[in-house]
C-alpha cells in the first residue's frame, strides 16, 4: 500500500517541524510514503524552516508557488504529484492529528473511495464554528449528502478521486459533492481537532461571499453540466409564461378599449418574454456546444471496476 500526505501550509513555519515529527512516526509503518508540502506563497520563515527539516526527514516533496494562490489550487497540485494509491490531505496548523490517518485508511479500505474528516469537537472560536454549521447544513440539504463537516480539510481519498478532480477557486470545501457527483462512495468519520498553538487563521470574513459564489457553481456543474437547457430553459420557460400572460392580459384591455402602449406593465411584459427567449437561447446554445465538444470515450472514473480474461485481450 502506497500513501501520499498532502499538505497545503501558507504560513505555518512554527507548525511544520512538530507536525513532520508526529506524521512521519505513524506513516512510516507503511511499505512506501510520500509528504507532499505545497507552500503557497508564504511570506515567513516557511522555506528556510523545511528546507533545513529535509535532511532530517525522507520522502518529503517541497513545492512552493510563486504567490498565494489558494487552498484549491495548493490541493490540485498536490493531487497532481502524488503517486500513492491512497492520498490523505492535512492542514499544517496542527490541528489535525495524524494519529488518525490508520484508522482513515482501515476504513477507505471497506469499500469506500473517499473520507471525509468530522470535527465532531472542534477547537475554534464561535465566529468561525457558527457560519460552518450554516454552511455545513446548506450544503448537506442541497447536495442530498448526509454529512457534517465538508470543509475538513482531514480527508483520504483513493487514487481514483483524486485522478478525476479539478480543483479552482474555493472548490476545495466541495470535494465531497464533486466526488459523491462523480458516482464515488462517500462516507465521514470523527477526528480529533486540536486548538491553533502557533500563527493564525488565514481565512476572514470574505471567504462567506466566495464560498456562495463557489456552492452556485458547484450546484450548477453537479446538476446541469449536462444539460444547461434544463437550467436556462426553467427559467426561460417561467418567464416566457409570466411575459405572455401579462400581455395576454393588456391585449383584453386594448380590445376593450383601453390605450396600453403607454402603461408601465406593457413594458414589462414585453421584456419579461424577450427575457425568456433569451435564456432559451443560452439552453440551446450550451446544449449546441456540448453536443460539438462531447468525449465519446469513457471517463476513467466511471467505470468501477474492469475485468478481462487472458483471451479477451488485444494481440
Amino acid at each position: 500500500m502506497n500513501l501520499s500526505v498532502i499538505i497545503p501550509c501558507y504560513n505555518e513555519a512554527e507548525n511544520l517541524p512538530l507536525l513532520l515529527t508526529k506524521l512521519t512516526a505513524v506513516i512510516k509503518k507503511y511499505p512506501k510514503y510520500e509528504i507532499i508540502l505545497i507552500d503557497d506563497g508564504s511570506t515567513d520563515r516557511t522555506e528556510e524552516t523545511v528546507c533545513g527539516l529535509l535532511p532530517s526527514f525522507s520522502n518529503i516533496k517541497y513545492l512552493q508557488c510563486r504567490r498565494n494562490f489558494g487552498k484549491a489550487n495548493a490541493l490540485n497540485i498536490g493531487f497532481k504529484s502524488a503517486q500513492g494509491d491512497i492520498v490523505i490531505t492535512m492542514d499544517g496548523d496542527l490541528q489535525d492529528d495524524p494519529a488518525e490517518i490508520p484508522a482513515m485508511v482501515t476504513r477507505l479500505t471497506e469499500g469506500y473511495d473517499m473520507i471525509s474528516g468530522w470535527k465532531k469537537k472542534r477547537q475554534d472560536p464561535l465566529h468561525k464554528t457558527l457560519p460552518s454549521l450554516f454552511f455545513n447544513f446548506i450544503t448537506s440539504l442541497v447536495s442530498g449528502i448526509r454529512i457534517h463537516d465538508f470543509n475538513c480539510g482531514f480527508k483520504a481519498y483513493s487514487k481514483a478521486v483524486t485522478e478525476s478532480i479539478d480543483l479552482y477557486g474555493e472548490l476545495h470545501r466541495y470535494i465531497p459533492v464533486l466526488a459523491w457527483w462523480k458516482g464515488f462512495k462517500v462516507t465521514e468519520m470523527p477526528v480529533t481537532h486540536h486548538k491553533r498553538k502557533h500563527g493564525r487563521s488565514k481565512y476572514g470574513p470574505e471567504r462567506f461571499s466566495r464560498g456562495l459564489f463557489d456552492f452556485m457553481t458547484v450546484y450548477f456543474l453537479t446538476r446541469f453540466k449536462a444539460k444547461p437547457l434544463h437550467f436556462f430553459g426553467k427559467i426561460g420557460l417561467l418567464s416566457g409564461i409570466t411575459g405572455t400572460m401579462i400581455l395576454t392580459w393588456l391585449s383584453v384591455k386594448w380590445f376593450m378599449g383601453q390605450p396600453i402602449n403607454s402603461r408601465p406593465l406593457f413594458f414589462l411584459g414585453l421584456l419579461i418574454l424577450m427575457l425568456g427567449v433569451v435564456f432559451f437561447l443560452f439552453g440551446f446554445l450550451g446544449e449546441m456546444i456540448i453536443h460539438l465538444n462531447q468525449n465519446t470515450g469513457i471517463e476513467p472514473y466511471m467505470l468501477k471496476n474492469r475485468h478481462a480474461s487472458p483471451s479477451q485481450d488485444l494481440k
